[in-house]
């Protein structure tokens, strides 16, 4: 059986430079380009004030932003976090289902103290500009930085000012409502809370849930659902360019992942054959072909595993420069920032909170959150391999002496016009098919090995098994006899490649979704009670689906007290934002 294997070609009659953007070039390109609606994105998170030593929690929503419907455009979403100087201090990749996705940070104690945004798009919003980003003020408060200068004020006047400051959030509880077991609660005490949908169909939609303590210093609110309508009603829902300009291509079909070959002078290298390996026991294998500017391209759909990739030329024809391309952020120097200040009555709590942020990081090993494993890889592409584990036989020094003497179906074969090759034998499925003379295609802990002949006197001790597909393959225009994937002992074969024509090289990889740790208490949870309780967020649910007219939830407040405040907030089937809150008093004891 032959399978095919392809490249994804983006937009391939157009070139684009090593930073992923292209030219439009002609009226008739940019009224496609227009077609294909632009995007809106909405962030839920748990600031807007966090310390130094917290998790900042986020709910990512994508939306088409012609019908305010969920979008499937973008395969990929970024959440970054600016400072004033406008300066990217992270950005995360998240992989979004049906326009949504989730996230969390920690901040270190690397993170000065100041007035901060975040932020929340997709590449395809970047050609719109920030206008078109989604935007939040973010307070972070690093107690264990001597320099606070960012969040002091110039003048007294300021704090006064300031003083006795509130803010109101709008809501909407005429569709969906919340409802809790009570007004008061004591620590570490069970909570029942439920979501009521009076209005059926209407109130059917995504939304995000949590409980939080409510922050003692006066700050602006995060933004919330109702407010992100109102703010960004007046978006683009096209694409704002003209000819001539520069683009971001949209990530559709998965990351993208894209690099250029140039030759010892630096002339790009055309119609040059790429294999981009991503390794690991999940590896996965794509190809491209280098257009006339030398740009090469592909996306990455599939959940892989290692953050790496090992970019190269199929064939050593000559000596060539491989690089990997990168995406520009936003100048985000334009941006205007909330002005959070510190004042002093603020003090007992900066440090109560800061002892328990403490605590809580102690005992993090027994509140562990979990990582959801992603869909698994077929490396084989649906081929059935054959494996042998070498520990089964005698043990040969060399790769090469270990394909003579235990394996049936492979070998080198000589190459008058080059280097030797491996070939598997053919796995002949009707009497009359033609016999080939084709290379087998073979990777090492998933990184592929263009040249066999270098890989003949490699250390068959530190090899664990290998596997075999008799299948034949067509990949970027050629032809291969099955697939041979050696597996190491460590499994770190990739780590120290370094190719000939081609480069080792990182990538960002988008975080993995989480399984958040929820706090259960028992009457005989004796260990427990010995373990100290100072979560602020007691519940957090990024999405949930409203779909009948009721969901129950429960949780275990905690052992701080003060007003708590129940929020869900989202957006109904139709695009209608939601926003509703509740609070409660946890006390000492219950009354």
């Amino acid at each position: 059986m032959k399978k095919q294997w392809t490249a994804f070609l983006i937009l391939a009659a157009l070139a684009f430079p090593i930073q992923a953007q292209y030219v439009i070039s002609s009226a008739e390109e940019l009224q496609n380009l227009k077609s294909l609606p632009q995007e809106k994105v909405y962030v839920h998170h748990t600031g807007p004030i966090v310390f130094a030593g917290e998790y900042l929690h986020y709910a990512f929503y994508c939306f088409n932003a012609q019908n305010n419907r969920a979008s499937t455009i973008s395969f990929v979403g970024y959440v970054a976090l600016v400072n004033q100087e406008g300066e990217y201090v992270l950005e995360q990749k998240i992989r979004l289902e049906k326009g949504k996705s989730q996230g969390d940070f920690f901040i270190n104690t690397d993170v000065p103290s100041g007035n901060y945004k975040l932020l929340g798009y997709t590449q395809w919003m970047k050609n719109n500009g920030l206008e078109q980003v989604f935007k939040d003020d973010l307070v972070i408060i690093n107690p264990y930085q001597v320099d606070q200068s960012q969040l002091l004020p110039d003048t007294a006047d300021e704090i006064i000012a300031g003083e006795g400051s509130s803010f109101n959030q709008p809501m909407d509880s005429s569709v969906v409502q919340i409802k809790v077991d009570g007004e008061s609660f004591g620590t570490r005490e069970k909570v029942t809370l439920s979501i009521k949908n009076y209005k059926a169909q209407l109130g059917q939609g995504n939304y995000t849930l949590k409980v939080q303590k409510k922050d003692g210093m006066a700050v602006r609110p995060a933004e919330n659902a109702i407010n992100f309508a109102n703010d960004y009603l007046d978006v683009k829902g096209e694409l704002n360019k003209t000819v001539g300009d520069s683009l971001f291509l949209p990530e559709q079909r998965g990351e993208l992942l894209f690099g250029k070959v140039s030759d010892d002078t630096g002339d790009p290298v055309s119609d040059a054959k790429m294999v981009v390996s991503i390794p690991g026991e999940e590896f996965l294998l794509k190809f491209a072909t280098t257009d006339s500017n030398g740009n090469f391209y592909t996306y990455l759909r599939q959940d892989y595993k290692q953050g790496r990739a090992i970019m190269q030329v199929a064939e050593n024809a000559q000596d060539v420069q491989v690089s990997l391309g990168s995406l520009p952020n936003l100048d985000a120097t334009g941006l205007i920032f909330g002005q959070f200040h510190l004042k002093p009555q603020y003090l007992d709590e900066i440090e109560l909170r800061s002892v328990h942020n403490q605590l809580e990081n102690q005992f993090f090993s027994v509140k562990p959150d979990s990582i959801l494993l992603g869909t698994p890889i077929d490396p084989f592409d649906g081929g059935m391999p054959e494996t042998i584990n070498l520990d089964d036989f005698t043990r040969f020094p060399t790769f090469q002496e270990t394909l003579v003497e235990v394996l049936n179906y492979a070998g080198y074969r000589n190459n008058p016009n080059g280097s030797d090759y491996i070939r598997i034998a053919q796995d002949f499925e009707t009497y009359n098919e033609q016999a080939n003379d084709f290379p087998a295609i073979v990777l090492f802990d998933g990184v592929y090995i263009p040249d066999h002949e270098k890989i003949n006197d490699f250390d068959a001790t530190q090899i664990e098994s290998i596997s075999l597909v008799r299948d034949q393959f067509r990949l970027a225009g050629k032809d291969y006899q099955g697939m041979m994937v050696v597996k190491t002992v460590d499994g770190d074969f990739f780590e120290n490649y370094t190719p000939e024509q081609g480069i080792n090289s990182p990538i960002k990889k988008a975080i993995a979704k989480k399984n958040y740790f929820k706090q259960r208490y028992t009457l005989d949870g004796e260990i427990n009670q010995r373990i100290s309780d100072y979560r602020r967020v007691l519940f957090w649910k990024p999405h949930i689906e409203v779909e009948g007219t009721d969901l129950h939830f429960e949780f275990y407040t905690s052992d701080l007290t003060g007003e708590f405040e129940v929020v869900l907030d989202g957006f109904t089937t139709y695009g209608k934002p939601i926003s509703v809150y509740k609070t409660f008093i946890v006390k000492e004891e219950s009354q």
